[in-house]
């Protein structure tokens, strides 16, 4: 059951940062998972020590999707970065 939301939240979670990003059109619903789950990743590793919230395999919670969300916009803006040289 976890993985099953692990994939809807991923989706959910990539699709709101590529529109932050704007990088909707370029991206298809695969790869909007694939943000998502590494973006919490990363925001899980990083962010979440730092604010003292829990990730999504602790409990979905509006933080825990935040804090996702906000790796989701970091992993997006690091591949700007290399794929255009700036970040939009």
């Amino acid at each position: 059951m976890g993985f099953l939301i692990w994939l809807i939240v991923g989706g959910i979670v990539g699709w709101l940062a590529s529109l932050v990003m704007r990088t909707d059109g370029q991206q298809g619903i695969l790869l909007n998972i694939v943000v998502g789950i590494v973006g919490a990743f990363l925001g899980g590793l990083i962010i979440s020590p730092l604010v003292g919230v829990g990730t999504i395999n602790s409990g979905i919670s509006i933080g825990s999707v935040v804090v996702s969300l906000l790796g989701a916009i970091i992993l997006l803006a690091i591949v700007n970065l290399f794929r255009r040289g700036r970040v939009r």
